[in-house]
């Protein structure tokens, strides 16, 4: 066609340029500048050596039209959406314009004129990337001032370089291809936009141009490209990752200029410039990178056809070929070999697949192909020399990817598979391997979720990926060389310092580093690096993990160091490192290995520089470096001043740790041996601390700091000597270390008695010496104490003085005199004594020093000013000591600790003189003591206390609190809620901090709900009583946010309460009673967790179960604060009742009818609900509840209820409601046959009501035999259950019929065995009916269901009285029954908590039958009659979180539809393999309507996006109850891939109702059997994603002008037609 256009043009005028001229003139449109195109390359393909006219013409359409018209194009290559000119129209002028100046440079008769243009439009382009500021980007690329935008110069070079001589022009095209790279590399950190656009047009059209104009272009190209590869390896950055997706592009564009040319051997060119891309190691890299990226899809698609690529040409080539890694050693990066051309080939097939098939995400297609990566190993190493044929990176690249899928399960699977390589497989050694473990898996390794345990394992069963990790690290350490060992474990524990690793992961990494068979791999720098991992784990909140991850690298520490390389010194500040009181605790396993590890290596440590064993020739290095540890500690530094602040704590804990870790080293030698030995060598180590401390009470120019230390030593070695988990009774070391220090009591008490008293603590500093001179005191007392009392001892001589001494100068100061610092100082350290005296006191009654009667201590504390504070000294004085302490804030804490004081004496006070506190005002009684007896005033001051106190310090106020408020609640009411509220508030506000929290919670707790408040204010009734209640829900309500606050809560009301009840026979849970709700919140309390927090949880449990193999077990309290011990708490609790006693009697009844009433509450709240939703876990923690307290009623009390459970009966319930409604109602009619009328009565209702609910009835008459157990009569009983059963036997839905033949067939045997006479003339019938059902066969799964159903545990190995246990209340049936881990309470833990005593008189805990030996997957069994939606107990949904359909983040199990076709073969209907999906579909009229179809035709499933559609009163209108009888399964909209997926497999075929191109027509269609067909959206019909996964789309023939029919109708048509098509066989196949 342009080729006639161009002969008519040159038809009408002879004159050429003429033409060309007249082409020139005019609005220069895209049709005018084509035509000029056309002509001009007729022009150039007529002449073989254009005319001088031509020539010249050329030049000046060039020059004279080409040219400017590309300049007037800049800036409106982007058409923007007012302009008039059509969309694409000057791009359009632009090629036009770039295929015209090739003709015109090919016309002008030599090279000048394309060398100019090249130049020109290069210079524009330079000029371009100048003015954009940037490197290789061009911000503006089609705007600027009087040249070439970027998109015109470069169509210029585009059309004029092939037109340059290689040669002549070879600088000009090495400058245009170094400016067409950096254009298409530029624009790195810049979105897709106009220099994107500019950039790609560079790597698409003007490399692959250049490219054909000689070597240099191409080798500039490529030395370029060279330039830019990055020695490291792997890359990181967002940067980098763009620049290598540009890299690519690039390479892609010059694949077949930069790889050989198979048509001739050898590309030419190629060979003169030596290019071949395989042989360059820069190049694999490029490609490698891009193959693991996992940004962006279209780079990787590009390293792929790049690789495919070399692959192609090397087997064309068939010439062998080599790339030798950088390094120079180690296998080749790409080799090829005609020899091993098969092997070759095999395994880059495997490799591009693999890799191809990772770009799906999806697990269910990766996971077949994960073989194949297995049989890339075996290719990859020589069985020969055990050696790597192919680099290691090439296989690193996979896991990379799969490592940073999007889909975590993905990511998951390629974690474990490459940890497993090293277990499966026997793998050389390779550099490579170690890097990518030390980097891109570690960084994997990060993420916490991918601990989780899988499904069907049981919670605290550990984590999977943890053991695999731990069996891998051991595996490769061993195979390691060992001159690498050291390097690799030094880099695997540096990592775990370089990010800020989550509790879950950095545990299971140490636990795995733990586990690595012992080695000389680490020196110092290992044991540094595991310090700062140590310093890594003190920033999680899980104490428990923190302490388990510590032990670990400990036992790391032990197993890996080599001793000949560190000091003694260096293992000590790594033990420094770790919390004493999470992990290294004496006495526990972990203490003993390390005693044991530093008795076996204690000879082998490096030689400590500044350790000297002068005197102690004969002992070890370890007994050496100690006592010069000790001496050097004991000496003070002479260059210290004495009014300096208290040294650290560090030091003294150091010194103290080993101190006692070498007498138990030394013990551990010595244990057959003498007493006197230890006791020697505790003597020698600790004589300069004795020394020092017995001059105390005589020396008293001993230096401060020297004073400081020793008594901080004697406090950390009391403190370190103790043992955990274990008596201290029978500890000889710390029996020798108590003697000695008594032996310095005196004297220490001497001088801390002349510290405190003689005005020698007077500057900011001296408050924490008095707070140690404090401690040392309490030490003392509880040592003198442990060891009898006397009062002729020591601290028996110092309480006295000082008590008075602090009193005198309280007293003292308050006489008007200048508050000076040293004056301020003494009175907070006076108060701070007299604290210490008064808790002393309170704790052991033994230190009473005066009588009962008040004393001068009690009368001052008594008219002691309350909240005084400290008047802020002059800064003047002493300043040097006060520039720094004296700020507001700091002088705020001192002053907060001097009210805090205060508080402390007059809680004291209090405790000891609460029988004078008056109830009413104006009661005075003696003696008198004001804050006593004006209580009023105290509470006031109280209120005020706590606006004015941190949180750390308000605990004495609240135990004040405690003893006052309940005097005052029936005088000043409103003065205790306002209490109540300030105090909740600290309590709230406090929720977010671990440390002040839970102690504080504990005093609130023990002061708002003691005994005696809840008491009165329940006999008072006033707004007292509902403010408690009012906080005692928002407790509960805190407690779904912080576990453990309703703990609290429960377990000290239970206390006070059992005790009430043990002291007072009749009314003694009065008050109780009155807060039933309590109790009542705590029996059905469950919380609802995330993921992450099951996660923890589980860890945790997994940790606890380790047991005393991890010393953080026993060193940490277990403070059960798990929500199941709010529920244990309780239920202990009603254990412990009395049912003969009329107070406990009403209070069980009155709690019993609550939790029916919470029942019908929760039943009404949601009519379906789902297995193990919130609504089913409460129903059957009531139920639960229920079933301990039945012992208790009787028949009075029955006879009001007993319609309530018979009512319950007739509810939608799951199974385990079920099985407990149905347990209940077998107890109450074995104890009382007498309402075996009501029961029959149930059998009397409609149709309607019972058509769900009949089943659970006829359970209850198959354990006939217990019911009728104690009854002389049974033939009455016997009778009329025959007559009902006989009638349920015949209905027409087969389950029904199922449960009423296994009632049948028990009762029967009854009979049979009475010798029942009168039924003889039923015995052919009924004979002949069960002979029948045992032989049945034919139809579905009908025999199947009857087997299955004689075997269910609840009528084949349950038995209602001798089961009745707490075991099977609480663990065993919720396991068989298919209730999530979640529910399952171990009977252990209730033995665990202590806080409530067992009841002796309960019924056994444990189960004595064999019901406890059961698997839960062996009796699964759907509830029959419930809501079609609730499915399967599946394992798989035991991980859902709570509140959630089970279905949302699952694919359903394959299982599911077997379990609904015996569900159908149940409800007797014929089962089709058909199953229609309607996830897409939203409309609730078309999902009810298609309800109705698919109940109709047999369908097998109905799938839905949602289940929560089938209460929607549009869909009940018009499925008219088909959701009952037709299995119904929930699959959302985003699972609908892996589910089509997961069918597939199963060999069903997937059929789609959409109209496309291939479409076939439904009357022409053959539906197969195994058929799946999936409906599309009402508006937008089938995705374009899904169309993908179909195997077949069908449409129905259409006549009128309307497209389409509604989704409901078109559904319809198909299922009719499916289902004609398969009787139509089924008919063939019978005929």
């Amino acid at each position: 066609m342009e080729w006639v256009l161009a002969e008519t043009l040159l038809s009408q005028s002879q004159d050429s340029r003429v033409l060309l001229g007249a082409l020139c003139r005019g609005e220069p449109s895209a049709e005018r500048v084509e035509t000029l195109r056309f002509l001009l390359q007729r022009f150039e393909d007529e002449e073989a050596r254009p005319a001088a006219f031509l020539q010249e013409a050329a030049r000046d359409v060039a020059a004279g039209y080409l040219m400017p018209l590309l300049r007037c194009l800049r800036g409106r290559l982007a058409t923007s959406p007012g302009s008039d000119l059509p969309p694409g129209h000057s791009r359009r002028v632009l090629r036009a314009a770039g295929g015209a100046l090739r003709s015109c440079a090919r016309l002008a008769g030599g090279p000048q004129l394309a060398a100019a243009l090249a130049a020109e439009a290069l210079r524009d382009l330079l000029a371009l990337r100048l003015e954009s500021g940037h490197e290789g980007v061009l911000r503006n690329p089609s705007v600027g001032h009087g040249g070439l935008g970027a998109e015109a110069a470069v169509e210029v070079l585009v059309a004029v370089s092939p037109c340059l001589r290689p040669r002549e022009d070879g600088a000009l095209l090495e400058r245009v291809a170094q400016a067409a790279l950096a254009l298409a590399l530029g624009g790195v950190e810049e979105e897709a936009g106009p220099a994107e656009e500019t950039a790609a047009l560079a790597a698409g059209r003007l490399l692959p141009a250049l490219g054909q104009c000689g070597d240099a272009a191409l080798r500039a190209v490529w030395e370029g490209l060279r330039a830019l590869a990055a020695p490291e390896w792997p890359p990181g950055g967002d940067s980098r990752s763009h620049l290598v997706g540009r890299k690519l592009l690039v390479l892609g564009c010059l694949a077949e200029k930069l790889l050989p040319d198979p048509g001739v051997g050898r590309n030419p060119r190629a060979l003169e410039a030596g290019l071949d891309a395989r042989r360059c190691w820069h190049f694999w890299r490029t490609v490698q990178e891009g193959l693991a990226q996992a940004e962006e899809a279209l780079t990787r698609k590009r390293a792929r056809y790049l690789l495919q690529r070399a692959v192609e040409v090397s087997v064309e080539l068939g010439a062998d070929c080599v790339c030798h890694p950088q390094e120079g050693n180690g296998p080749s990066l790409f080799w090829w070999s005609e020899k091993k051309k098969d092997e070759l080939l095999k395994f880059w097939e495997n490799y591009i697949l693999i890799m191809d098939t990772l770009e799906g995400n999806q697990i269910h297609v990766i996971k077949p192909v994960l073989p194949k990566l297995n049989n890339l190993f075996e290719y990859a190493v020589s069985e020969e020399n055990g050696c790597w044929l192919f680099h290691p990176s090439w296989h690193m690249c996979i896991y990379k990817r799969m490592f940073e899928s999007e889909n975590k399960i993905l990511t998951k699977e390629g974690v474990i598979h490459f940890l497993e390589l090293y277990v499966t497989k026997s793998l050389p050694f390779s550099p490579e391997f170690s890097e990518f473990i030390v980097g891109p898996l570690m960084d994997t390794l990060s993420e916490s979720s991918l601990y989780s345990r899988s499904s069907g394992q049981l919670i605290g069963s550990g984590s999977p990926l943890g053991f695999k990790l731990q069996k891998f690290l051991v595996t490769y350490i061993s195979l390691l060389p060992e001159e690498v060992k050291g390097s690799f474990l030094l880099k695997f524990i540096q990592k775990m310092t370089s990010r800020h690793w989550c509790a879950i992961p950095i545990l299971f990494l140490s636990k795995a580093l733990a586990s690595v068979p012992k080695c000389k791999a680490l020196g110092v720098e290992g044991l540094l690096a595991l310090r700062d991992v140590l310093q890594c784990t003190m920033i999680t909140h899980q104490i428990l993990l923190r302490g388990a991850a510590q032990c670990f690298l400990l036992q790391t520490a032990m197993n890996l160091v080599d001793v000949e390389k560190v000091s003694i010194s260096d293992v000590s500040a790594f033990l420094m490192s770790l919390r004493q009181e999470e992990s290294l605790g004496r006495g526990t396993s972990l203490w003993t290995e390390l005693c044991d590890w530093l008795r076996v290596n204690e000879s082998c440590f490096r030689q400590s520089p500044n350790c000297s064993s002068v005197g102690l020739h004969e002992t070890s290095s370890l007994n050496a470096y100690v006592k010069n540890l000790v001496q050097e500690y004991v000496k003070s530094p002479a260059w210290k001043r004495d009014n300096c602040s208290m040294p650290d704590w560090f030091e003294a804990k150091l010194v103290a740790m080993m101190v006692v870790l070498a007498v138990d080293v030394e013990q551990m030698k010595n244990q057959y041996s003498e007493k006197r030995r230890i006791q020697n060598v505790l003597r020698i180590f600790l004589d300069p601390l004795l020394d020092a401390l017995m001059k105390f009470g005589t020396n008293v120019y001993i230096p401060l700091l020297k004073t400081d230390r020793c008594l901080q030593l004697l406090m950390k070695l009391l403190h370190t000597c103790l043992l955990k988990g274990s008596s201290t009774q029978d500890d000889e070391v710390f029996t020798l270390l108590q003697n000695f220090i008594m032996s310095t009591t005196e004297s220490i008490s001497e001088f801390i008695l002349r510290r405190l008293t003689m005005n020698e603590l007077n500057s900011v500093s001296d408050l924490d010496r008095c707070h140690l001179y404090l401690m040392i005191l309490t030490e003392f007392i509880n040592l003198h104490l442990k060891f009898g009392w006397k009062r002729g001892n020591p601290i028996w001589r110092v309480i006295s003085p000082l008590k008075n001494a602090s009193i005198r100068h309280l007293q003292d100061m308050g006489s008007g005199q200048e508050p000076t610092l040293g004056r301020q100082i003494q009175r907070v350290v006076s108060m701070a004594a007299l604290a210490m005296v008064c808790e002393a006191i309170d704790q052991k009654p033994e230190l009473q020093l005066d009588s009962q009667d008040a004393g001068p201590m009690e009368r001052f504390l008594s008219s002691f000013q309350l909240n005084q504070t400290l008047q802020k000294p002059h800064i003047e004085e002493h300043s040097s000591f006060f520039d720094d302490s004296s700020s507001s804030q700091g002088w705020g804490k001192i002053v907060a600790q001097y009210v805090h004081d205060q508080w402390v004496c007059l809680s004291f006070l209090l405790k000891k003189y609460h029988t004078l506190i008056p109830t009413t005002e104006g009661e005075i009684l003696e003696p008198f003591l004001p804050a006593v007896q004006m209580p009023i005033k105290t509470l006031q001051f109280a209120l005020e206390a706590l606006t004015i106190l941190p949180s750390d310090q308000i605990l004495p106020v609240f135990q004040c609190m405690k003893i006052v408020v309940p005097k005052l609640l029936t005088s000043s009411e409103s003065l205790c809620i306002e209490s109540f509220d300030m105090a909740w508030k600290i309590i709230s506000s406090l929720s977010n901090t671990q440390l002040t929290f839970w102690s504080n919670l504990k005093a609130f707790v023990q002061f708002v709900f003691d005994n005696k408040v809840l008491t009165i204010a329940a006999k008072i009734k006033g707004q007292a009583y509902f403010k408690i209640k009012e906080i005692m829900y928002k407790i509960i309500e805190m407690s779904a946010i912080k576990t453990g606050v309703f703990n609290m809560l429960i377990s000290y009301c239970c206390q006070s309460w059992i005790v009430s009840a043990s002291n007072v026979s009749q009314g003694s849970l009065s008050s109780a009673k009155n807060y039933c709700e309590l109790l009542l919140e705590a029996c059905v309390f469950g919380n609802v967790f995330r993921r992450d927090q099951r996660l923890i949880q589980d860890v945790q449990t997994f940790i606890e179960n380790l047991g005393h193999e991890c010393a953080a077990n026993i060193v940490i309290e277990n403070t059960k604060r798990e929500d199941h011990y709010v529920r244990i708490c309780a239920i202990k609790f009603l254990c412990l009742l009395d049912g003969s006693n009329m107070s406990h009697k009403l209070f069980m009844e009155d709690l019993a009818i609550k939790l029916l009433d919470k029942d019908v509450l929760v039943s009404r709240s949601r009519t379906h609900y789902y297995v193990n939703s919130l609504q089913h876990r409460v129903k059957n923690r009531i139920w639960q509840t229920l079933l301990v307290l039945f012992p208790r009623f009787n028949q009075n009390f029955l006879n009001g209820i007993i319609d309530k459970i018979f009512q319950a009966g007739f509810i939608n319930n799951q199974a385990s409601i079920k099985y407990f409604i149905e347990w209940i109602i077998i107890l109450i009619l074995h104890k009382f046959p007498q309402f075996l009328s009501k029961f029959w009565d149930c059998f009397s209702y409609g149709e309607e009501k019972l058509k769900t609910s009949i089943c659970t009835f006829l359970s209850v008459l198959s354990h006939l035999d217990i019911i009728t157990q104690n009854m002389p009569e049974k033939k009455l009983i016997l009778k009329q259950a025959l007559i009902i059963i006989l009638q349920w036997c015949f209905n027409h839905n087969f389950s029904i019929r199922l449960y009423a033949l296994v009632a049948l067939k028990k009762i029967w045997s009854m009979c049979k065995t009475l010798h029942v006479e009168e039924f003889d003339a039923l015995t052919p019938v009924i004979e002949s009916s069960l002979h029948q059902v045992e032989n049945m066969h034919g139809a579905g799964n009908a025999k199947k269901n009857w087997q299955r159903i004689q075997e269910h545990f609840f009528f084949a190995a349950f038995h209602p009285l001798k089961d009745y246990c707490l075991e099977t209340i609480f663990y065993i049936l919720p396991r068989l029954s298919g209730l999530v881990e979640d529910e399952w309470i171990a009977i252990g833990k209730f033995t665990m908590f202590t806080d409530i005593p067992l009841d002796a008189g309960f019924q056994c805990y444990l189960s004595q039958t064999q019901l406890c030996e059961l698997k839960p997957g062996d009796w699964s069994q759907q509830d029959i009659g419930s809501n079609s939606g609730e499915g399967d107990n599946q394992s798989e949904w035991t991980d859902v979180q709570k509140k959630i359909i089970p279905w949302k983040n699952h694919v359903p199990d394959s299982d599911l539809e077997l379990m609904f076709q015996d569900r159908a073969a149940r409800l007797g209907k014929s089962i089709c393999r058909l199953i229609v999906v309607a996830s897409l579909i939203d409309k609730p009229t078309n999902l009810g309507g298609l309800c109705r179809t698919c109940e109709i035709f047999g369908a097998s499933v109905l799938v839905v996006g949602n289940l929560h559609y089938i209460s929607d009163k549009q869909f009940q209108y018009l499925s008219v109850s088909a959701e009952q009888w037709l299995p119904l399964v929930e699959v959302k909209p985003p699972q609908l891939i892996d589910y089509l997926q997961q069918k597939k497999a199963e060999g069903y075929t997937i059929i789609g109702v959409e109209q496309t191109a291939k479409s076939l027509d439904l009357t022409q269609y053959c539906f197969p059997e195994k058929s799946l067909l999936l409906l599309g959206n009402e508006r937008e019909g089938i995705p374009a994603n899904l169309i993908q996964q179909l195997d077949v789309c069908v449409e129905i023939p259409q006549q009128g002008i309307i497209r389409s029919l509604n989704v409901h109708v078109s559904g319809a048509l198909l299922i009719w037609e499916y289902t004609r098509q398969q009787l139509l066989k089924h008919r063939d196949i019978k005929c």
